[in-house]
Formats: C-alpha cells, sequence, structure tokens
C-alpha cells in the first residue's frame, strides 16, 4: 500500500496506516495570542463599567456588606453544594465529580458585571461582590474542596493556582478603580466610555465562546451526563441566587445582580486548576467540562436578560409592581456588624 496515500505529507514515521506527525503548536501559540488579546479586551471593557461605580456607593456596601454576605453564601456555599448534588445524582465517575466541584467552588467571574449592567443591576454590588469573591476564594477554594471532595479523591492532589487568583484580582481591581476616578472627575466622559464599553463587553462575551469553542473543537466528544450538568449548573445557580436574595429582603435590581453573580463564573480559573491537577489521559475525560459550563452559562445569561428586556419593554406601566427606586435607596443595614 501506498503510505502516501494514508499518512500526512509531514509524517515522519509511517507503518501501514500508522502514522508518527510532530505535535503542532498552532493552537497553543494562538491560544497563547489570543489570551493575551482578550485579557487587554477585558481590562479595558472592565475600565468601562467601573465608569459606572460610585466610590460612595461602593464603600457603603464595604462598610454595610449585607448584600456582599448574601452574595458570598450563594458562591460559596450554594454553587459547591449545587455541584456535589448533581455530581452524586447523576452518578458520574469520580474525576468528573471533582471538575464539577473544582467549578462550583470558583469565585465569580467578571463576565457578571457586564451582564449586570445590561440587566440595570446594582454596578456597586455587582463590583464588590466580584472583588471579595475573588479575594476570599484564596481561601474558600481549597476549603470547600476538602469538604465536598474528600469522597471521591484527597483534596491535596487538586492545585489551587493561587497567582491566577492574584492576577484575576488585579486584572478586575486596577480598570475598575481607574474607571471609578474617571466617573468621579469627569461624569460625562465617563457615560460615553460606559455605553461604548458596554457594547464591546457585550461582543467580547461572545467572542470568548466562539473562540473557545473553535480552538478546542476537537474535545468536544464528552460524556453525555456532563452535557446535562454544565446546562443545569449554571440555570441552578442564576435561580437560587435570585430567590436567596429576594428571601433575604434586597429589592429586584439587586436580586437580578446576585443571581448573575452566583451562576456566572469563573471558568478560565477553572480550566487552569483542572490542566494543572490532572494528567493528559484524564484531562481527555474532563478538559471540556469548563468550556460547556461557560457556554450555557452565556446562554441562560442572555436567555435571562431577553426576558428581562421584554419585560421592561411590555410590562413598563405595571412597574410599581416591581419597585426599584435605586437612586435614593440606603445599603442595607447588616444584622452581622
Amino acid at each position: 500500500m501506498d503510505n502516501s496515500m494514508v499518512c500526512l505529507a509531514n509524517a515522519t514515521v509511517c507503518n501501514g496506516t500508522s502514522c508518527l506527525v510532530p505535535e503542532s503548536n498552532f493552537n497553543a501559540v494562538l491560544s497563547a495570542v489570543l489570551s493575551a488579546v482578550l485579557t487587554t479586551l477585558l481590562a479595558l471593557v472592565m475600565f468601562s463599567m467601573g465608569c459606572n461605580v460610585e466610590l460612595k456607593k461602593f464603600l457603603g456596601h464595604i462598610k454595610r456588606p449585607w448584600g456582599i454576605c448574601i452574595g458570598f453564601l450563594c458562591q460559596f456555599g450554594i454553587m459547591p453544594l449545587t455541584g456535589f448534588i448533581l455530581s452524586v445524582a447523576f452518578d458520574i465517575i469520580p474525576i468528573q465529580a471533582v471538575v464539577v466541584l473544582i467549578m462550583g467552588c470558583c469565585p465569580g467571574g467578571t463576565a457578571s458585571n457586564i451582564l449586570a449592567y445590561w440587566v440595570d443591576g446594582d454596578m456597586d454590588l455587582s463590583v464588590s461582590m466580584t472583588t471579595c469573591s475573588t479575594l476570599l476564594a484564596l481561601g474558600m477554594m481549597p476549603l470547600c474542596l476538602l469538604i465536598y471532595t474528600k469522597m471521591w479523591v484527597d483534596a491535596g492532589m487538586i492545585v489551587i493556582p493561587y497567582d491566577n487568583i492574584g492576577i484575576s484580582l488585579v486584572a478586575l481591581v486596577v480598570p475598575v478603580s481607574v474607571g471609578m476616578y474617571v466617573n468621579h472627575k469627569w461624569p460625562r466622559k465617563a457615560k460615553i466610555i460606559l455605553k461604548i464599553g458596554s457594547i464591546t463587553g457585550a461582543l467580547l462575551i461572545v467572542l470568548i465562546a466562539v473562540v473557545g469553542g473553535v480552538l478546542y473543537q476537537s474535545a468536544w466528544i464528552i460524556e453525555p451526563k456532563l452535557w446535562i450538568i454544565g446546562t443545569i449548573f449554571p440555570i441552578a445557580g442564576y435561580s437560587l441566587g435570585f430567590v436567596l436574595a429576594r428571601i433575604a429582603g434586597q429589592s429586584w435590581h439587586r436580586c437580578r445582580t446576585v443571581a448573575l453573580e452566583t451562576g456566572m463564573q469563573n471558568t478560565q480559573l477553572c480550566s487552569t486548576i483542572v490542566q494543572l491537577s490532572f494528567t493528559p489521559e484524564e484531562l481527555n475525560l474532563i478538559f471540556t467540562f469548563p468550556l460547556i459550563y461557560s457556554i450555557f452559562q452565556i446562554i441562560a445569561a442572555a436567555l435571562f436578560l431577553a426576558a428581562y428586556v421584554v419585560h421592561k419593554k411590555y410590562f413598563r406601566k405595571n412597574s410599581a409592581e416591581f419597585p426599584e427606586s435605586r437612586e435614593n435607596e440606603p445599603v442595607p443595614q447588616s444584622s452581622l456588624q
């Protein structure tokens, strides 16, 4: 048989239908370049989101952190527990259960800040929640993983990339702080920046999902149970976060904010942890799950946004049913003080 009929032109060793092809680093290079570009764009978008944050209100949430405490309970209480319940309910293998729990233990993602703007959420609360959850993740992630993964693996095998968490924190705090300063000094210009940034941010969220799908298209063959969990998990996070915030007496726009902060996870951090903690053979079984979650959290959030826009447009006359006097609404006093 002519090996040229079955082997690629760059194959180095051919034996019948078996060929050895040099490892291509095209995807690795493309991933690195796109990562740098997307990180830069995300920093600019977060700068624009900071232009909608008022320092006085932001500090008010820090000083009286009732909303942040609710977000903390959702982020490191509801999400890990939901991941655990889904893993047990679908009876997935231990390594897959661990990656589901890693996703549940991750802090909130910055995309939630962009979406909070589009659903008329509390931007001050959104940014403060994302910042605090990322900071608290340094201690809460190891604790939650120790509690929930011990029935499957030794929690010590999971590598927490503290440097990546630190970078995420800096990439969030610095541009948002600059945006807050611009909003304080030049409020009119800040509004223009905000409009441009909000549109760019929405496009960026879609771009990240598309790029992820293209880069890892060869890994889409994965167990159906993980597809189902990846679909249910973010929806459960949004729903439970909204319900808990409402039970806690938060206003409707803060309920939307807490819901987004709860369901919208930092999937990039989850992918990094997975790559650092498992062998290449194990990665074949689980690596795509963070991408699945990322795509469905965006789809679910888009549906959430669409539902809100429809309600806002066609039920504006009934807005008295959903009072949201945000301009003069004080930050609730915390019972934890």
